[in-house]
């Protein structure tokens, strides 16, 4: 069966069967038996996978064994916090500071980061630098946004919230490279993503955000949890409407 992935990721980088041969310093056939459905070596697995950027299991699902890919995704975790409140704030800012291409963050509300100005700066500096900084907030008018307010025992102060968000955060709105949108999905974890790294807030039942663990992740080769999450913040955003 052809690898309709490799296949793809090499035509979004401009990438000919023999420019990537000649960078790995194989026989173009090699490159094009591996489009046609043949599994590499690992070596040139990760060579691959290092070159356009995307996950080793990406590309070849079925390369690993459940072992080793649990193996992989237990490397995965730095940290585990009993409460979002016992994140040190450091650690929010080393985040997003450390970020060079992409900054996620999706939320119901997530207050307590657009009322930090110094979160602000890193934004707008990674955005003048050329990272993709995207914020994705609830859409106070949705039934989801409705249930987690009763589901917390806020009831409207969730809605509430999110306009709060809005207001805080309008000094970045129109900022280039800088863009923001509303979801009406019903949310399982917050995740805040920096490149490689998330912290991941879950949800629990008639707790608060911020009474919730946190995941700190970074991803490792072959592992499948941050990829998971992060999997999960694109099909939000692609059903999420700009903030105007």
């Amino acid at each position: 069966m052809p690898n309709e992935r490799l296949r793809t990721a090499m035509l979004e980088r401009g990438l000919t069967p023999a420019a990537l041969a000649e960078v790995l310093n194989v026989d173009p056939k090699s490159v094009e038996r591996w489009i046609t459905g043949r599994t590499p070596y690992r070596r040139h697995r990760y060579a691959v996978a290092a070159r356009l950027g995307v996950d080793e299991v990406y590309l070849w699902p079925d390369a690993l064994s459940s072992d080793q890919v649990a193996s992989a995704s237990e490397s995965e975790i730095i940290n585990i916090y009993p409460h979002r409140w016992t994140v040190p704030s450091e650690v929010w800012r080393t985040l997003f500071d450390n970020a060079e291409e992409e900054i996620g963050v999706l939320v119901y509300s997530g207050l307590f980061l657009s009322e930090d100005a110094g979160i602000h700066r890193i934004f707008q500096e990674k955005a003048r630098n050329g990272a993709r900084v995207r914020i994705l907030l609830g859409d106070p008018d949705s039934a989801s946004v409705a249930q987690r307010g009763a589901d917390e025992g806020v009831d409207e102060v969730q809605a509430a919230k999110i306009k709060n968000a809005l207001v805080m955060y309008r000094p970045l709105l129109g900022v280039e490279g800088i863009e923001f949108r509303l979801h009406r999905t019903v949310l399982y974890n917050s995740i805040y993503r920096a490149d490689d790294q998330v912290l991941v807030n879950t949800h629990i039942y008639s707790f608060a955000a911020s009474q919730a663990p946190v995941l700190h992740l970074r991803r490792v080769a072959g592992g499948g949890m941050v990829n998971t999450y992060l999997d999960s913040f694109e099909r939000v955003w692609d059903d999420a409407t700009p903030v105007e």
